[in-house]
């Protein structure tokens, strides 16, 4: 019996912040996966090693998280004034689906970096020494991200002092300024509220701030679903019926947010929107064993991604909380007591991260200008991966 023999795509596996994933050149990959469609998804999904019935990931580069099943496409951007466009795509790691509905905040501090050293960004640009500036287009989202990385000897420097909670090595720090970060082209807030009572069949009616920014998210009151803003993975993870409560509320908010007409919609639309809750500062031990203090924070948030609590916290996520915390009345800003604020620290289940966010109201409805974060990248390998020949 004869066999297709597997063929090999250049790529680069990169750490960007608390996810990792494999990255390709829109030019390296096969002439029919340079396009939105079938062939292209099915060699992301054979090469990350989904669908797996096991949830291992074991025949492919995926980790089994929804933070290690990524997959990024870079390409000389087609749009003025920037230097890279930027296509992501989650992987779903038990179905033979590919989410191209959002971005992903972590793997964008690894965006510019695999720009400048795949030839991406124009020699003239790229300063011997300093950093350099890369203009990324977000394609997901259509929206500008800056990214600041560090340059030695004509090379990125990925090595440095940098720690991030929720990585075990420090790094280089890479910040990044998420320009206009509302999602999409809709409102920052939906359903023109700031706070709404989202009515869950079955579940019950919760408080929640639904906004669009970095990524659409619905927050919640910690307590008002029976948790107190400290939980670890495993507190969630590890409960079946805790997982499907979330599920039905992501996907009655999504209907409330526009994103979906119906809530059986919600199964193909896995990356978004995001589930999180929020509690006032309190103290906790993270993941890690570290001590968190009410005095290291201001506000406690719990995040799901892909149906499972992550184990930090998602960038765009991040740029999400920032943003309701600046803006005066959301659950997020009264958790962290309430008033203006341009800088929030929040405690997640790795430690902590601060964000900070510019919002303003025009013609009285709120908008997000910039968000800022700092994060950092390192390349983990690079060369080829390969992928049976008959896989698309």
């Amino acid at each position: 019996m004869s066999h297709v023999p597997q063929i090999k795509i250049p790529a680069t596996y990169i750490r960007g912040g608390t996810s990792k994933g494999v990255f390709f050149r829109r030019q390296d990959l096969p002439e029919s996966a340079q396009v939105a469609g079938a062939a292209r998804d099915n060699i992301l999904l054979r090469v990350i090693g989904s669908p797996d019935p096991y949830g291992k990931q074991t025949d492919g580069m995926g980790g089994a998280t929804s933070s290690t099943s990524k997959t990024v496409i870079l390409d000389k951007s087609s749009q003025p004034d920037h230097d890279v466009d930027y296509l992501f795509g989650q992987v779903a790691i038990d179905r033979a689906f590919v989410d191209w509905s959002g971005n992903c905040g972590n793997l964008t501090a690894a965006v510019g970096a695999f720009a400048i050293s795949g030839g991406l960004v124009d020699a003239d640009r790229i300063p011997q020494d300093g950093v350099c500036v890369v203009r990324i287009w977000q394609a997901n989202i259509k929206k500008t991200i800056i990214a600041h990385v560090p340059m030695t000897n004509g090379e990125v420097q990925e090595t440095g002092d940098f720690e991030l909670d929720g990585v075990t090595f420090p790094a280089a720090e890479v910040q990044v300024e998420f320009m206009d970060p509302a999602d999409g082209d809709g409102a920052m807030f939906p359903t023109g509220n700031l706070v709404d009572d989202l009515e869950v069949p079955g579940v019950g009616t919760f408080k929640a701030t639904m906004i669009n920014a970095g990524i659409p998210t619905i927050f919640l009151i910690a307590d008002e679903i029976g948790y107190d803003g400290t939980e670890l993975q495993d507190a969630i993870n590890g409960d079946p019926a805790a997982l499907e409560r979330f599920e039905t509320i992501r996907a009655y908010g999504a209907v409330r947010m526009g994103l979906i007409e119906d809530i059986s919609e919600a199964v193909a639309r896995q990356h978004t929107p995001k589930v999180a809750f929020c509690a006032p500062a309190q103290n906790y031990v993270s993941s890690s064993g570290k001590q968190v203090t009410s005095d290291d924070i201001d506000v406690a948030v719990r995040a799901l991604s892909m149906g499972k609590l992550h184990h930090a916290m998602m960038g765009t996520a991040a740029v999400a909380i920032g943003t309701a915390a600046a803006i005066p009345g959301t659950l997020v800003n009264l958790a962290a007591g309430g008033g203006e604020r341009s800088v929030v620290t929040f405690g997640h289940p790795s430690g902590t991260l601060k964000v900070g966010a510019e919002a303003k109201q025009v013609d009285g409805e709120w908008t997000a200008t910039k968000a800022i974060m700092s994060r950092s990248a390192r390349v983990l390998m690079e060369g080829w991966v390969r992928i049976p020949g008959d896989s698309f």
